[in-house]
């Protein structure tokens, strides 16, 4: 059974779904999603440990940020964390998720026991030159006669069961007009400068149809020496398409 739960802190009230009890892992969603995207992982997870995910400060249910920056999110993370009493916890994130569990890794090492970045994009030098001038992802004006949410659907038709597509753009809708907001945190975010920081396990998971985050994988695990590696062919957001092969993947790294 999931469980929902609202979290004092700082920075305002943080959203959370959990499951399970024992060792926690706290999960963290892609922009501009919300805890819903961990809706089938986190029974899985729950068998065995305590598995918590939560809103990220500005998405689904939890408080704005002070600002959108993958340092604020990250600060957001650990203040739910000292809200729930952990002072350590596994932390996995998916595509932005990553980016922010990185960020918490980096910035607070002793607070990650193991790292998990599920098709996170590797924001070098390189990458936020490539991001200039891209056209905006998931960028959406709320219109009268509602030609918005078709233009969410369309976005992100190529890579989501259509089934899915209702919770994206459920989410999606949350968050307007700042939707892009996660993305252009992303696209600030200076990752070769704090990669080197991260001390803890760290398992690199790929989606086999991910045309953004899959090429970059190799590139990505040349930060992280001695990192796991494990690739989910079919689909491109294993969390909801794969969830039973990424709980697994994810409970025997955390269990090593």
């Amino acid at each position: 059974m999931i469980r929902f739960g609202y979290a004092d802190t700082p920075f305002g009230q943080i959203h959370h779904a959990s499951c399970g009890t024992g060792d926690p892992v706290l999960l963290l969603h892609q922009t501009p999603r919300s805890w819903d995207e961990y809706r089938e992982v986190l029974p899985l997870l729950g068998r065995t440990r305590r598995a918590i995910a939560m809103d990220t400060l500005g998405f689904g249910n939890s408080a704005p940020p002070p600002r959108h920056t993958i340092e604020a999110y990250a600060a957001g993370v650990l203040a739910l964390m000292d809200a729930l009493g952990l002072p350590e916890a596994a932390v996995a994130g998916h595509h932005t998720g990553g980016v922010v569990a990185l960020e918490v890794a980096a910035g607070a090492p002793e607070r990650v026991s193991r790292l998990v970045l599920s098709s996170t994009p590797l924001v070098d030098h390189e990458s936020r030159l490539r991001r200039k001038g891209r056209t905006p992802i998931d960028a959406a004006s709320e219109q009268p006669d509602g030609a918005h949410l078709a233009e969410l659907w369309n976005a992100r038709a190529p890579y989501y069961p259509w089934r899915l597509l209702n919770r994206f753009v459920r989410d999606a809708l949350t968050v307007l007009p700042e939707v892009e907001k996660g993305h252009e945190a992303v696209g600030a975010y200076r990752m070769e400068e704090r990669a080197g920081l991260v001390r803890c396990p760290v398992l690199l998971v790929g989606a086999g149809q991910d045309p953004f985050a899959l090429p970059e994988l190799a590139r990505l695990a040349a930060y992280f020496p001695g990192s796991m590696q494990a690739v989910i062919e079919d689909g491109v957001i294993p969390l909801e398409h794969q969830a039973a092969e990424f709980a697994a993947i994810v409970e025997d790294f955390l269990r090593a």
